[in-house]
């Protein structure tokens, strides 16, 4: 852009740009040009490119306030908007805040940031800054009564968090709502645990809304008139000039009308140079809002959040429009609806075939719309519109929508619905829908039947559906035929994922509108759920967690460190440290084809790309190096494909330009010739993989031995389940902070690289070995990690080493930070396996033997897929199955290597323990949790399964748990309660389910230092990284404790003067990974031992001061001074090397979970967790490590679908269709115990590790979903007449991972509305 100078202010700093390129986002430009770094590019929903008004916004890591000021008010108004949807031209005399503009550091923390902090509501921290902007958000604009609860958990419902499981930033969040029950609180470090009401409140740090809405509008900007830019982004002010640029634009040259910018997110992939953007957000016929008599008009470019505003006035049809606006509410995020306009979802429907929830709503509402073209203004009604040609590839604007008014009478109905992943949480609908009828007792005078999101081209309503039943009185015939007709209506288009299912869902919502009309003689609404009803029911919680006092400060709930600023977003991670000004980035080609030899690489049209400076392959690498990108124990993975390609997403080459921009962009239009010619055909399933004996080694160390004799087990069994088979999927990581490095070459042939890694040591050996040089020559650095799970161990490697590769050959630094697409096709994920099994039983229930066959699919390469078996058969052992033998299989295929991801084997063990004893609890018609408990070990049989790992007896907790989660949970009573409300409940079932978990870990060795400096502080270093488990928060305490020892004056405060820093591979080495649940507990006993050393150095010294002094204490400062003088050696190294006879050792939890089961939507309504923690070294690290390892579960086993097509390419490719938990998809009530139990004499200081085994919990929640799905499908077989087997067949199934709403839609039944009519009409 050239012309007038851009103007606006950022945290009250004035910024002026004179040139621009118009497509440039917010993000782009505070994160290039500001020293503000808390906006994060998380989904990168909007990172590309650009098509035109709604919808994106996935994550919310990027959100900032935008304040706008208005002169003929002189009022600012403010809202959150998403920075990575926002084009940097929109906001030309606006005012930006960012959490750092909130408080920071130097000038005080806002109260939301010490909140945060003090809930224990961070963890990684990568998504704090957003989530605490969206909470200011709502403080800012709650009405004058101040924020209620339930508005502050619907702040952050937009919000993705893959570390804490959501309910501590619940909590911070309830803590500023004016009418919170203090008690209803969590564990946070204000109050203890006994205070008063008054005590709490007092304790919290204060918030005054006068004091701290600190976002003031600057005066700068106020006293200037911002009008239009440049020649390439145009602001009228009137529809004539709208009109004079459009005529313009028809001489040639492409045009962009833009508002929100929000479809920037759905539609990423559009690429292109757009000529002329115009900005239409300042014509008063496109942006104002009329009521009147005959209803109300809404300009196209009112944001959807004014909509909703403006429906919730009281006035005429006020029901009707009241419940649109609850519909709408669940449209997008608050962000996304603050910016995008109802215009713009309306002409994405028919231009872009988007899937809109608006049109569906305004069709049922007979709305008409306002067409501006060639200077002449047209009503059409919105049917008609949403049939006529594609609005954008035209020059027609939408101006305005009227909605007509309803004379409100008993007969009136108007009802909407939504069938989502997420209720709330930002997601697409399988389908809405949305039904308008007058009805005369049970005759239908008229009706208007909206559908959308079905899979069609847009929203349509049936009108064939409305003329069958206008004029008709209503019964269980007529509703049959209705259905049967409208699914020749909903005819979802080719290629739309579960078409059946949403054809079910279709027929449901119609069958729920006119049914009450039918079967309740109490009214329309009887036994039905008001949709103008809080969206998302309190959530409820409770925390009991044990502090200890003998080793203080180890032991207490000391909140974490670097939370404060990890909610100011000063945190710095690797895409944060500054870019230098000669810095490349890159982006990498890979291949579409899963077997094909590479003939050549090249660009679109032969033309190279802007900004590109070089094309690297496999031919770059150094004559003296290798071409290698990973490597691990079972052998290395090379950095790039050589001839051949041996899967879809290999790594192919890296393109370096001058921005992460262009280099994105010049990957997406890399040309690559293949040759299929001559080769086999792919290895592309796990039978494939068996037909053509291709599977990896697996040494005898890493393959468990059998328990017992299988046969003899057979022979005793009463009962059977012969060759019966079951499918895992995979889940992808999800971390917060994609892949992202950073190498700087550096003198004497060497290079210093940032890597956001969970295993710095085999980065740094990687590099070397890439290319060729010393490992002295290479230096790896790592502060924090947004989040990990082990996709930050194996997968970081290539991503670093191809950096390294690259400013080594251009001898320029290189940055790579991966889009959320590439990382996801990239990124392997959990291994998905074929589990076959032979289980015998005794007809009492108690299992004699089990037989396994599984198959692993494991990718193209080894990885650390060979240490599979052992991890799955640890957990699997969980139950006594008299007699054990398996045949595993890791097989080798022609898809992406799939990796270690949080507990790797082990939630896959559990979990098929589990699903064999649902099956043969389901065979002997007997409760699955019965089959359980007499299943559950005794020490000598769990000393028959596990042998020197299990310990001593006092050890074994577990049945201690499963006694106590009976009690707490009130297990009994609700199971009879369940039962109860399946037999009242016709549509909506429940189930409950209690699951024990076993899983073994292994401690390894782990190195530390700790340096004491000469003003008495503290530096620690230790291998493990931090990665939001709380490591360096633990380490601080075992610091602390450690050097309290030495009992001077002022030790009991040393944990302020400790700090942990970043790993540095020539600092501190032999690393290692940091996986395995025991990475913190290793680096706590590895400077617990340097500070045994240091205490005993400090002793003589000590000792002298004391007798000299004859009285009093010895302050530390003294101490360390006097110390100092004498050259003690202040710095002390050890590498914790466990003993190998008790390196490994088993945990307990238990879990029960009630579900809920409507339409497919699996609600969980309440999850108890007992887990055992040793002696807690931290009871708030180990809470919030248990609740997001079990919610994390949750993803697995209910909602995230990670699946390939057909050449092994990773279909899901963004937060639009990958679904991770959120808020409104954890349990509405949520209570964990951690049980300080102690018992553990060969642990570090009596504590167990906590970062995995809770995530195999999660399985009670996929338990009682089956259970619930069971008792629909009871319900179903009793609704047959002659032909009732079309649907569900029996009440035996297997329930897949995961359970998603297809899934347990299709399981209990998609034709159940039928065959309900069909039972009544003959009579059931």
């Amino acid at each position: 852009m050239e012309g007038k100078d851009l103007e606006f202010a950022v945290n009250g700093e004035r910024f002026k740009v004179n040139s621009v390129d118009p497509s440039t986002t917010l993000l782009d430009f505070l994160r290039l040009h500001t020293p503000f770094k808390s906006v994060k590019l998380g989904c990168g929903e909007g990172k590309l490119f650009f098509s035109y008004f709604l919808f994106a916004g996935g994550c919310g890591a990027c959100l900032v306030m935008l304040s706008k000021y208005d002169p003929d008010s002189d009022q600012v108004k403010e809202h959150s908007i998403n920075s990575c949807l926002t084009l940097l031209c929109s906001i030309n005399g606006c005012s930006i805040t960012t959490s750092e503009g909130l408080g920071n550091t130097k000038n005080g923390f806002h109260p939301i940031h010490s909140r945060f902090a003090g809930f224990h509501a961070s963890q990684c921290g990568f998504c704090t800054p957003g989530m605490c902007i969206s909470l200011y958000s709502a403080l800012s604009n709650s009405s004058a009564g101040g924020l209620t609860v339930s508005e502050a958990e619907k702040s952050i419902a937009g919000n993705l968090c893959r570390c804490t499981g959501y309910r501590p930033i619940v909590d911070a969040c309830k803590s500023f709502a004016a009418d919170v029950d203090i008690e209803d609180l969590g564990l946070n470090s204000f109050w203890k645990k006994g205070d008063s009401k008054e005590a709490m409140l007092k304790s919290l740090p204060p918030y005054n809304p006068k004091d701290h809405l600190v976002t003031t509008f600057p005066e700068f900007l106020k006293k200037n008139v911002h009008n239009g830019l440049g020649y390439r982004w145009t602001t009228p002010f009137s529809l004539t000039e709208l009109h004079n640029i459009l005529e313009s634009a028809n001489a040639g040259g492409s045009l962009k009308l833009v508002v929100g910018n929000t479809g920037t997110g759905y539609y990423k992939d559009d690429e292109g140079r757009v000529d002329r953007y115009v900005d239409i957000s300042r014509v008063p016929e496109i942006t104002m809002i009329k009521r009147d008599e005959n209803g109300i008009e809404i300009g196209a470019a009112v944001t959807i959040s004014n909509v909703i505003d403006a429906l919730k006035e009281e006035g005429k049809s006020f029901a009707i429009f009241k419940k649109m606006a609850a519909h709408m509410e669940k449209i997008g995020n608050r962000s996304i609806r603050n910016s995008g306009s109802i215009g713009g979802e309306l002409v994405m429907g028919p231009s872009r075939k988007f899937p809109s929830d608006i049109a569906t709503l305004l069709l049922a509402a007979d709305a008409s719309v306002y067409v501006f073209n060639g200077g002449i203004i047209k009503k059409v009604k919105l049917h008609e519109f949403l049939d006529s040609t594609r609005v954008l590839d035209t020059k027609q604007v939408l101006l305005k929508v009227e909605i007509p008014a309803w004379t409100d009478d008993a007969g009136l109905l108007f009802e909407t619905y939504r069938a989502a992943p997420r209720s709330i949480g930002n997601a697409l609908p399988y389908v809405n829908a949305a039904f308008f009828a007058r009805v005369s007792r049970q005759m239908v005078d008229e009706c208007l039947l909206a559908f959308g999101s079905y899979g069609g081209d847009h929203s349509i309503r049936a009108t064939e559906v409305e003329r069958f039943l206008t004029g008709k009185l209503l019964s269980h015939s007529v509703l049959y035929e209705a259905m049967c007709l409208l699914r020749g209506v909903i005819v979802p288009g080719k290629g739309t994922s579960y078409p059946e299912y949403r054809k079910a869902l279709a027929v449901g919502f119609l069958f729920e509108f006119f049914s009450p009309l039918i079967d309740d003689n109490n009214g329309h609404s009887n036994g039905r759920v008001d949709p103008t009803e809080s969206l998302l029911p309190f959530l409820s919680s409770s925390q009991q967690v044990v502090e200890s006092d003998e080793f203080q400060p180890v032991g207490e709930a000391v909140i974490k460190a670097g939370a404060a600023i990890q909610a100011s977003g000063e945190a710095v991670f690797v895409d944060d440290i500054p870019t230098l000004p000669d810095c490349l980035h890159g982006a990498f080609i890979y291949s579409t084809e899963p077997l094909a030899k590479i003939k050549s690489i090249s660009f679109s049209e032969n033309v190279t790309p802007a900004g590109v400076f070089a094309v690297l392959t496999f031919k770059d690498i150094p004559i003296q190096g290798q071409n290698i990108g990973s490597k691990t124990v079972f052998g290395p993975g090379p950095l790039f494909a050589e001839e051949l390609t041996r899967c879809a997403g290999q790594r192919i080459a890296l393109v370096v330009a001058d921005t992460q921009k262009h280099a994105d962009r010049a990957a997406k239009l890399a040309v690559v010739e293949y040759d299929l010619n001559n080769l086999e055909e792919p290895i592309l399933t796990v039978e494939d993989a068996v037909k053509r004996s291709s599977f990896f080694d697996v040494h005898p160390m890493f393959y468990p031995e059998p328990v017992g004799d299988v046969l003899e087990g057979m022979k005793e069994a009463d009962r059977k389940i012969l060759l019966a088979e079951f499918r895992l999927g995979s889940q992808y990581f999800f971390y917060m902070e994609p892949q992202t490095a950073l190498a700087l070459p550096d003198e004497d042939n060497c290079v210093k690289v940032f890597s956001s890694s969970q295993a710095p040591e085999y980065v740094h050996s990687v590099i070397a070995t890439c290319l060729g040089i010393p490992e002295h020559n290479v230096r790896v650095i790592t502060r924090r990690v947004g989040g990990g799970f082990g996709g930050k161990a194996i997968k970081s490697m290539p991503v670093a080493t191809a950096c390294a590769l690259a400013a080594d050959k251009l001898q320029r630094p290189v940055k790579m930070y991966l889009n959320r697409k590439t990382d996801m096709i990239m990124a392997g994920g959990r291994h998905p396996m074929k589990v076959t099994y032979n289980v015998g039983f005794r007809s009492d229930g108690k299992l004699t033997a089990l037989e396994l066959t599984m198959l692993i699919d494991a990718g193209m390469e080894p990885d650390v897929s060979p240490i599979l078996p052992r991890n799955i058969m640890g957990p699997l052992r969980k139950y006594d199955w008299g007699a054990l033998s398996f045949d595993v299989k890791v097989c080798k295929t022609n898809l992406l290597s799939r990796t270690a991801m949080r507990a790797p084997g082990e939630v896959q063990g559990s979990y098929i323990a589990e699903a064999i004893i649902e099956n043969v609890a389901s065979s002997l018609q007997m409760e699955a949790d019965e089959v359980r408990k007499i299943n559950l070990h005794s020490y000598n049989s769990l000393r028959k399964f596990y042998k020197h790992i299990s310990g001593e007896a006092e050890e074994y907790t577990l049945p201690l748990l499963w006694d106590k989660v009976e009690i707490s949970s009130e297990f009994e009573k609700r199971g009879e309660m369940v039962k109860e409300f399946n037999m009242r409940n016709v549509w909506r079932k429940r189930g409950i389910s209690r699951v024990p978990i076993v899983h073994q870990v292994m401690q390894r060795p782990t190195p530390g230092r700790v340096s004491i400096l000469s003003d008495g502080s503290v530096v620690v270093e230790v291998g493990g990284i931090e990665i939001g488990q709380g490591l360096w928060t633990k380490v601080k305490q075992m610091v602390a404790y450690g050097l309290g020892l030495t009992k001077c004056a002022g030790s009991d405060e040393l944990i302020e003067r400790v700090r942990v820093v970043q790993a540095d591979t020539l600092g501190l080495i032999q690393g290692g990974f940091t996986a395995g649940s025991t990475t913190s507990e290793n680096s706590c006993e590895a400077v617990r031992l340097c500070c045994v050393m240091l205490v005993e150095r400090l002793k003589v010294t000590m000792d002298q001061m004391m007798m000299e002094k004859k009285s009093g204490s010895v302050t530390w400062n003294k101490l360390i001074q006097q110390a100092y003088a004498q050259s003690v050696n202040l710095s002390a190294s050890a590498l914790y090397t466990p003993e190998f006879s008790s390196m490994e050792y088993l945990n307990y939890g238990v879990g029960v979970s009630e579900a809920n089961v409507l339409t497919g939507k699996t609600e969980i309504l309440r999850s108890d967790i007992i887990y055992d923690c040793g002696k807690s070294l931290n009871p708030a690290v180990d809470l919030g490590q248990v609740e997001g390892a079990f919610v994390q579960g949750i993803g697995f086993f209910m909602m995230e679908e990670y699946t390939t097509d057909e050449k092994g390419l990773v279909v899901q490719q963004g937060t639009w269709d990958y679904k991770i938990p959120t808020v409104d998809t954890i349990p509405k009530q949520f209570n964990v115990e951690i049980l300080n139990t102690g018992h553990h004499k060969n642990r570090v200081l009596s504590s167990k590790a906590s970062g995995e085994p809770p995530l195999l919990l999660a399985a009670s929640v996929h338990c009682a979903t089956r259970s619930a799905i069971r008792e629909a499908r009871k319900q179903s077989l009793s609704w047959n007449c002659n032909d009732g087997n079309r649907d569900v067949s029996g009440v035996d199934f297997e329930l897949p991972v995961p359970a998603t709403m297809p899934v347990v839609k299709g399981l209990c039944g998609l034709y159940s509305v039928e065959k309900y009519l069909e039972g009544k009409i003959c009579g059931k």
